[in-house]
């Protein structure tokens, strides 16, 4: 295994499970983990806002719902992955790009995602 698959994985693993904690956090619970004191208290993250531009509402049960779904895309795409790189690097790029507004750290991580899925090496293993 290529030392640069386990940090290919460490992103799934990471956007994956909280985008599917949060979520389903958000859907139990009734809101999101949002800051408790500060300037920001109660107050969703940047991607919000391109939810909102979208037309739809960031706390709405079906963007809760969406989180949760991109949640296990990301953790199904490393489990491909994992199994088998050619499928998972596929699914990886998809759920990266799919990704890209989740502002500022899932879009940050899944950048750096799709940057080491073009690296030569990771690429070979398709």
């Amino acid at each position: 295994m290529t030392m640069l698959r386990l940090p290919v994985l460490a992103i799934a693993v990471l956007i994956g499970g909280w985008l599917m904690f949060d979520g389903s956090r958000a859907l139990i619970v009734g809101d999101y983990i949002t800051p408790r004191s500060g300037s920001s208290a109660g107050q969703l993250g940047p991607w919000s806002h391109v939810i909102s531009a979208l037309g739809f509402e960031p706390r709405s049960t079906g963007i809760k719902c969406l989180h949760v779904v991109l949640g296990l895309l990301w953790l199904g795409a490393a489990f491909c992955f994992q199994r088998s790189p050619s499928s998972g690097w596929v699914a990886l790029l998809i759920t990266s790009v799919c990704s890209l507004w989740y502002l500022p750290v899932g879009t940050v991580l899944s950048v750096a995602e799709i940057a080491l899925l073009f690296l030569p090496s990771i690429r070979s293993l398709r």
